[in-house]
C-alpha cells in the first residue's frame, strides 16, 4: 500500500514537472514572433538580429530540458 502510495505522488511530481516543458514552448513561440515582427518592421536589421534570437530559443527549449529531465527522475528515481 505504502509504495504504491509514493509511485502516485512521483507520477503526479512527474506531471507538474511536464508543466515546464509546455512554458518552455510558449518562450519559443514568444521569442520567435518576436523576432518575426522585428524583422518586417526593419527586414535589414534582421540578419544582425539572427545570433540572439538563436540564443534566445536556447535558453528557453533549456527549460523544457530541465523540466523533462526532472520528470524522468521523478518517474525512475523512486
Amino acid at each position: 500500500m505504502e509504495g504504491d502510495i509514493v509511485q502516485m505522488g512521483a507520477y503526479l511530481g512527474a506531471g507538474l514537472a511536464c508543466m515546464g516543458m509546455g512554458g518552455a514552448a510558449v518562450g519559443v513561440g514568444n521569442v520567435a514572433g518576436n523576432y518575426l515582427a522585428g524583422a518586417l518592421r526593419n527586414p535589414s536589421a534582421a540578419a544582425s538580429q539572427t545570433a540572439t534570437l538563436f540564443i534566445g530559443i536556447a535558453f528557453a527549449e533549456a527549460l523544457g530540458i530541465f523540466s523533462f529531465l526532472v520528470a524522468l527522475l521523478l518517474m525512475f528515481a523512486v
